[in-house]
């Protein structure tokens, strides 16, 4: 039996889609900047931006680089403080967290849980077991979605990249979780779409693994899980974990 559950976010818990080429996105974003002082063309603040997020990640290898991630290995605030600063604007912490925001809103098409989600995450709740979130993605972003989705509370410890400056697969991330909540990984199984980052990652730090195979799920061939679903399924996912 499965003492501990361990959860990847957007693929398995949460649908997403997001897309930086939105059309009005930049020139929306342009004219926050300069609400504040930080006067850009559309095609300037776009260019910047690839450009600053590009060499905060130089020499990083990226398995897996979508665009809900948003570049896990660094923290996304620095990009939209940069922003400013390049444009001799000091921003303080709120500020640069709205900015970050404001861009995930345009870019996202929509974000939504998939059927059956909060049944299953109170199930595993009610029967004991404890729960944790590992996602390679942004606090600035992830926290306040989880927040809006309702699911924020059915989680005992939550676990960022963007926090820790390394994500899934390296197992660094995983033994920060396992490590600083005290789990025995012979009891715990990691619940991932991702072959490289969930499975493979969770195979390596002693963790039992369940992959489901979603919408957003890279392509790739199937991984060599304990438990392999070809398309989500809240309830079979609820009978593996509490079996």
């Amino acid at each position: 039996m499965y003492e501990t559950c361990i959860f990847d976010l957007y693929g398995t818990l949460v649908d997403i889609r997001t897309d930086e080429e939105k059309s009005g996105l930049w020139e929306k974003l342009a004219l926050f900047y300069a609400y504040y002082g930080a006067q850009y063309t559309p095609d300037e603040l776009r260019n910047s931006y690839r450009r600053l997020t590009g060499e905060m990640t130089a020499g990083q290898e990226a398995l897996r680089r979508d665009t809900h991630e948003a570049f896990p290995e660094i923290r996304i605030e620095d990009v939209f403080r940069a922003l400013f600063q390049e444009k001799g604007v000091s921003a303080d912490e709120a500020l640069v967290r709205h900015a970050g925001q404001f861009f995930r809103i345009l870019s996202t098409d929509f974000v939504r849980l998939y059927d059956g989600t909060k049944e299953m995450l109170s199930a595993v709740k009610k029967s004991g077991r404890n729960i944790y979130l590992l996602s390679n993605a942004q606090r600035i972003f992830t926290e306040y979605e989880m927040r809006a989705l309702g699911i924020t509370e059915y989680f005992d410890g939550i676990f960022i990249s963007s926090d820790e400056g390394c994500k899934k697969p390296d197992l660094t991330f995983f033994k920060r979780l396992i490590d600083t909540c005290g789990i025995d990984p012979a009891k715990a199984v990691m619940v991932g779409n991702d072959g490289i980052c969930d499975i493979e990652g969770a195979k390596n730090a002693g963790l039992s693994t369940l992959y489901v195979h979603s919408d957003i799920s890279p392509a790739e061939d199937k991984p060599d899980a304990d438990h392999i679903l070809d398309h989500m399924d809240m309830e079979l996912i609820t009978e593996i974990l509490l079996s």
